[in-house]
């Protein structure tokens, strides 16, 4: 009975460890976390030091941010009429891309402002969007079920402060149409002059800001078509400056449309360090 008994574990034995194992696909958690990433917002807000009621709106990405949390990705660009430098003012938050992606994605109105997705939503005039309207949008985005998949590894250097970043886009359908890749980095956290309706503030702490991209304002196109259960891996290499905190930098992935819609099918973040 013993020597039955024997036969029986070592078979379990066996079976076990012949058991399949499933790929990973990332998680909204991390780089290669899981195997559940859900559909991810990006918010693109336009905004200045000189810009008096700005500041409400960065409370209010913050609060959404608190709601959301990582399925929530916002970037502040520093572009218009209200991004220059005040005198007393130690960075210069403006950047080309900045200055392009404002251009690429049309001017504000009025501020604040932001871009959800990078979607012209049924009804309204442009893809720019007045703080009201912002948590309505986010969330009928959340709704949506994600087409594409993202996986972000990032390599820091702290000797030579190089960043090298693989980008691994899993899409979860086959995607016809033409998209591009974009590749952001930001940064949190900068204690710096802002103008806010009770006078200018020297240490207001800028949040997630534009710092540069490693792909063109508008993205790079893959190349080769995007179909279900195929990975495409991306690479690029760039070195922070000294002046950036690494600890408060990010890089975030977009995946997205070109042409008429410049709609984002999904986006990622991870920490560079």
């Amino acid at each position: 009975m013993k020597q039955l008994s024997f036969f029986f574990l070592l078979f379990l034995l066996f079976f076990s460890a012949c058991t399949e194992i499933p790929p990973e696909i990332p998680s909204s958690g991390g780089s290669n976390s899981g195997n559940d990433q859900e559909k991810q917002v990006l918010i693109e807000e336009f905004t200045g030091v000189r810009c008096v009621n700005c500041p409400a709106g960065s409370a209010q990405i913050q609060d959404l941010l608190a709601t959301y949390g990582e399925r929530l990705v916002a970037v502040s660009i520093h572009a218009g009429e209200y991004s220059p430098p005040l005198p007393e003012s130690q960075y210069d938050f403006r950047t080309d891309k900045g200055d392009q992606l404002i251009d690429y994605l049309g001017a504000p109105f009025g501020y604040p402002s932001a871009v959800i997705n990078r979607k012209k939503f049924s009804g309204e005039f442009s893809m720019q969007l007045g703080q009201a309207k912002w948590a309505g949008y986010i969330a009928q985005e959340l709704a949506e079920e994600a087409s594409v998949k993202i996986a972000i590894e990032s390599v820091y250097e702290e000797s030579s402060r190089n960043l090298s970043v693989t980008i691994t886009v899993f899409p979860q359908e086959d995607l016809g149409e033409d998209l591009n890749l974009s590749v952001m980095i930001t940064e949190d956290g900068i204690v710096d002059y802002q103008v806010t309706p009770s006078g200018t503030v020297p240490d207001y702490e800028h949040r997630h800001v534009l710092r540069d991209m490693l792909t063109p304002y508008d993205g790079e196109p893959f190349g080769e078509p995007l179909l279900s259960g195929s990975e495409i891996v991306r690479q690029y290499s760039f070195t922070l400056p000294q002046t950036w905190v690494v600890e408060h930098c990010h890089v975030v992935v977009l995946v997205s449309k070109t042409g008429a819609s410049k709609e984002v099918l999904q986006v990622h973040q991870v920490a560079v360090k």
